[in-house]
């Protein structure tokens, strides 16, 4: 059995960081909720993928930043129209790319920064290690 990874992280911005993750990026809420021991919360992913993002934000409590430029997310894409339907996607929802810090990144894909400042590179390359 493939074990399934879940990857959280928490936030000052849930509402923000869904817009850019499912309307943006193209996932889908998997699941959210709130209340839950003082924690709202919302997961998404694609249905059948062994993996999905977590984020929680707690009431009264700030998250101080974290991110640096090479806290990445990298989303490989080797098909054209599936990069340039995602591409397209996040700068019709209002993202415009960033210079990655790498620039490995910017060979063959594109650098997004999320709303809490982490990015997520749209690789047009397929995945062989």
């Amino acid at each position: 059995m493939t074990p399934k990874l879940r990857v959280a992280r928490p936030t000052n911005n849930l509402a923000a960081l869904r817009h850019f993750y499912v309307e943006g990026l193209g996932l889908s809420e998997l699941y959210s909720f709130t209340g839950h021991g003082g924690f709202d919360g919302l997961m998404v992913g694609h249905p059948q993928a062994p993996y999905h993002l977590e984020f929680t934000a707690q009431a009264g409590h700030a998250v101080p930043p974290a991110p640096t430029p090479e806290n990445l997310l990298v989303f490989y894409l080797p098909e054209a129209a599936a990069w340039q339907a995602a591409v397209a996607r996040l700068q019709a929802a209002g993202y415009a790319p960033v210079p990655a810090h790498n620039p490995y990144w910017d060979q063959q894909g594109l650098t997004f920064e999320d709303p809490d400042g982490y990015r997520v590179v749209l690789q047009r390359a397929a995945w062989s290690y």
